[in-house]
C-alpha cells in the first residue's frame, strides 16, 4: 500500500473535513490539534501554518499508522510506518520517501537493516532470513544485492561480487573448520519446453564452479585469487 498520506483541507468554505485545536491569527493551523480527513484518515500532531509540520501521527482508515517527523505535510526526519500486512519500517524519512538509515521488517519476520534511496534498498545493508537464519551483508543497487557482498550461514560464509540478486564471478566459500573453498559461479541459459505447443523458453541457471581448498586467506571482491601458487600447493596435497 502507499504509505503517503491523504491531502488535508483547510477550506472554511467548503466544509472539507473536521479539525480541532490550535490556530494562529490568521486562522491557520498552527500548534497541536487533531483532523479527521474526508476519506476517515485521522492525523494528530503539530501544526505549522497550516500544514502537518513537527510531531505527528497518522492513522489510515485501512489500519496503516506512521508515528514520526512532519515537514510541511509530509514525512521527514525520524519516524515509523506501520503497515497492514503486520511488515513495519523504522528510520530516516525524506519527502514521504524512506531514504538515509532504516529497519524494514517484513511479514515473515525477515529484517533490512541499512541504506535507503527513494523507497529502494540502495548503499550498504544486510538482510536476515528469519527462517533459515542466514544474512547477506553487501552492497545494494535499486532494491537488488549487486557487486561486493557476503552470504552467512551457520557453519560458513560465501564472499564474492553478485549481480541482479545472484552470486557471479569468482569466489570463495570460508568454513567454520578453518579452510576455504575457491572458486567460479557461472551464468547460464538452459532451454526448456512448456506449454501445449511446445515452445521453448529459456531460464537462467547458476552454477558453482569449484577449483581449490586452501587455508584461511584474505579476500579481495573483484579479483580472482583462485589459481595462486599456494592455493594449487594446497589443493595438490
Amino acid at each position: 500500500m502507499s504509505d503517503v498520506g491523504s491531502d488535508e483541507f483547510d477550506d472554511e468554505r467548503s466544509k472539507v473535513g473536521e479539525y480541532e485545536g490550535d490556530r494562529n491569527e490568521a486562522g491557520e493551523r498552527h500548534g497541536v490539534g487533531k483532523a479527521v480527513l474526508p476519506n476517515g484518515d485521522v492525523y494528530q500532531g503539530q501544526y505549522e501554518h497550516g500544514t502537518r509540520h513537527g510531531q505527528g501521527t497518522y492513522r489510515f482508515k485501512n489500519g496503516a499508522r506512521y508515528v514520526g517527523d512532519y515537514h510541511n505535510n509530509m514525512k521527514h526526519g525520524q519516524g515509523t510506518f506501520y503497515y497492514p500486512d503486520g511488515s513495519k519500517y523504522e528510520g530516516s524519512w525524506v519527502e514521504d520517501l524512506r531514504q538515509g538509515h532504516g529497519v524494514y521488517t517484513y511479514p515473515n519476520g525477515d529484517t533490512y537493516d541499512g541504506d535507503w534511496l527513494h523507497h529502494i534498498r540502495h548503499g550498504q545493508g544486510i538482510y536476515h532470513y528469519q527462517k533459515t537464519g542466514s544474512q547477506y551483508r553487501g552492497s545494494w543497487l535499486n532494491g537488488k544485492m549487486e557487486a561486493a557482498g557476503e552470504y552467512i550461514h551457520s557453519n560458513a560464509r560465501y564472499k564474492g561480487n553478485f549481480v541482479n540478486s545472484n552470486p557471479c564471478g569468482p569466489g570463495k566459500y570460508v568454513f567454520d573448520i578453518g579452510c576455504e573453498q575457491h572458486g567460479e559461479y557461472q551464468q547460464t541459459e538452459q532451454e526448456r519446453a512448456e506449454g501445449e505447443w511446445g515452445e521453448l523458453a529459456s531460464t537462467t541457471v547458476i552454477k558453482w564452479i569449484p577449483k581449490c581448498v586452501t587455508g584461511l586467506t584474505l579476500w579481495t571482491p573483484g579479483k580472482d585469487t583462485s589459481g595462486g601458487e599456494k592455493e594449487a600447493a594446497v589443493a595438490e596435497k
